[in-house]
C-alpha cells in the first residue's frame, strides 16, 4: 500500500478548519490558482460568511503568508505540482466535519475537479479552470499566455514571475492599465512553472496528475464559469471541461459572464462572479446550520 501524503496544514489553515468545524455551518473552501496567494479570496469569503458559510482558503504547501514575504522569497514556488497541492486541499476537505462546496479559479479550478472526482465536494464552481486530461483545444490567445512559462524548459523547475507586459495579455487585457497595475501591484506573486507544462503535456501522458475523474457518481452538482474576454483560459478550454462533466450523473451547468477576463475573481467585477458561484452553491449545498 503506498504511504499516505505526509501533512502539509500549517497552523493558520489548522485554526480556520477548526473554526469553520466549531461554528456548525456550511463550509466553502477556496482554491487559488498560480500568481496569487489565498488572501486573493478575501473579499469573496466576507461576502460568503454575509450569506451564512464558513469559509476556509488554504494556500498552496508552503506558501508564504502575504505578498510582501512571496516577493521576498519567490523560491519557496518553484516545483509545485499539481498532485501535491491537491492532495493539500484533500487533506483540508476531510478535517471538515461537513462536506464542503469547493470554489476554485485557473489551476485551481482544476484542482477543484479533482477534488470533485475524489467526492470530497457538496457543490463544485470552478473559475475559468485550467484544461485537465482529455480537454484538447489550445487556443492561440492560450499557448501565448503561456509562453512566459513554456518558452524556456528550465522553468519547469523554477518560480516564474510575470512581467507587468505578460500580466496584463494573460490576466487584464479587458482593463484599463490604472487596473491593471493596481492588481499587478496588489496580488501578483511568482509562480510554480511545472504544473503549467504537467496541462501543456497531459494529452501525451495517460497517467498525468492533471487527469479529473469526471464520472465519480458522488462528484456532487459543479458549475463552470468562463470570462468571455479571458486569453488565459479562453471559452474553448472553459467549454471543453464542461462538456466532459456534462455526461455525470450529477447536475452540471455552464456560464460565460460576458466582457470578463482571468482576473475576473479580483477586479473591480469580483462581485458579479462571486454572486454567479454563491447562488448555485446555496441551491445546492445551504449555508445551515446543518
Amino acid at each position: 500500500m503506498a504511504d499516505s501524503p505526509r501533512p502539509t496544514l500549517t497552523a493558520r489553515e489548522r485554526a480556520e478548519l477548526a473554526d469553520a468545524n466549531a461554528s456548525g455551518r456550511r463550509p466553502v473552501m477556496f482554491v487559488h490558482g498560480l500568481w496569487l496567494l489565498s488572501s486573493s479570496w478575501d473579499s469573496w469569503r466576507a461576502m460568503f460568511e454575509e450569506a451564512g458559510y464558513a469559509t476556509v482558503a488554504p494556500g498552496w504547501p508552503d506558501d508564504p503568508e502575504t505578498v510582501a514575504e512571496a516577493r521576498a522569497n519567490p523560491e519557496v514556488f518553484a516545483h509545485k505540482m499539481v498532485q501535491a497541492v491537491t492532495d493539500h486541499y484533500l487533506e483540508a476537505a476531510r478535517h471538515l466535519t461537513l462536506k464542503p462546496a469547493i470554489v476554485g479559479h485557473s489551476f485551481g479550478g482544476l484542482i477543484v475537479q479533482k477534488l470533485a472526482g475524489e467526492e470530497v465536494a457538496a457543490a463544485t464552481v470552478t473559475i475559468d479552470p485550467a484544461p485537465g486530461r482529455g480537454v484538447l483545444p489550445l487556443p492561440a490567445s492560450a499557448l501565448k499566455s503561456g509562453s512566459p512559462v513554456l518558452g524556456n524548459p528550465a522553468n519547469a523547475r523554477r518560480a516564474v514571475t510575470l512581467t507587468f507586459d505578460e500580466f496584463v495579455y494573460g490576466w487584464a487585457n479587458n482593463l484599463d492599465e490604472d487596473e491593471a497595475k493596481q492588481l499587478y501591484e496588489e496580488f501578483h506573486v511568482a509562480a510554480s512553472g511545472v504544473p503549467i507544462f504537467q496541462a501543456a503535456a497531459a494529452n501525451l501522458n495517460p497517467f498525468s496528475e492533471t487527469k479529473v475523474d469526471y464520472k465519480a457518481e458522488g462528484r456532487g452538482p459543479l458549475l463552470v464559469v468562463s470570462g468571455e474576454k479571458d486569453h488565459t483560459v479562453p471559452h474553448a478550454i472553459s467549454h471543453a471541461a464542461y462538456s466532459k462533466h456534462s455526461k455525470n450523473v450529477s447536475v452540471t451547468e455552464f456560464v460565460e459572464l460576458a466582457g470578463r477576463g482571468h482576473s475576473l475573481t479580483i477586479d473591480h467585477g469580483w462581485r458579479e462572479v462571486a454572486q454567479t458561484a454563491l447562488d448555485f452553491i446555496e441551491r445546492f449545498a445551504p449555508p445551515g446550520p446543518v
